[in-house]
């Protein structure tokens, strides 16, 4: 009796997510990424020399994981892609060099290259 009824809630819960993120426009990962992307920043701590900021590589909306790449044994980890464009943006904002470190001569990872992944609009 107890499994059954336990079932049963995790069977409507489930069902109530996917709901709540089909209406959202978005899937049940992408709705947790946004839920996420609320309390991270969008950039490392590094910034692109190219660009002397940190660089948004926007990729499909439907892209929900990325793979990270480093030295070492089992430094290659993928990660939700948290952060999406809204349609609403409001446009660039300003960022002080200061706040970021220049990609390393020799980075040993590629979150340290300054370029970011970021889900484009719906």
């Amino acid at each position: 009796m107890k499994c059954s009824l336990l079932l049963a809630v995790a069977v409507v819960a489930t069902l109530a997510w996917g709901d709540l993120a089909q209406a959202a426009g978005r899937t049940v990962m992408g709705a947790i990424a946004h839920r996420r992307a609320q309390c991270y920043p969008w950039h490392g701590g590094y910034y692109s020399p190219a660009w002397g900021m940190p660089l948004a590589l926007v990729v499909p909306p439907t892209a929900e994981v990325q793979t990270n790449w480093g030295w070492g044994v089992g430094n290659t980890r993928t990660t939700t892609i948290r952060h999406q464009f809204e349609r609403n943006y409001p446009g660039p904002g300003y960022y002080s060099r200061e706040a970021f470190r220049p990609t390393p001569p020799w980075p040993s990872d590629t979150d340290q290259s300054g370029k970011y992944y970021i889900r484009g609009p719906w």
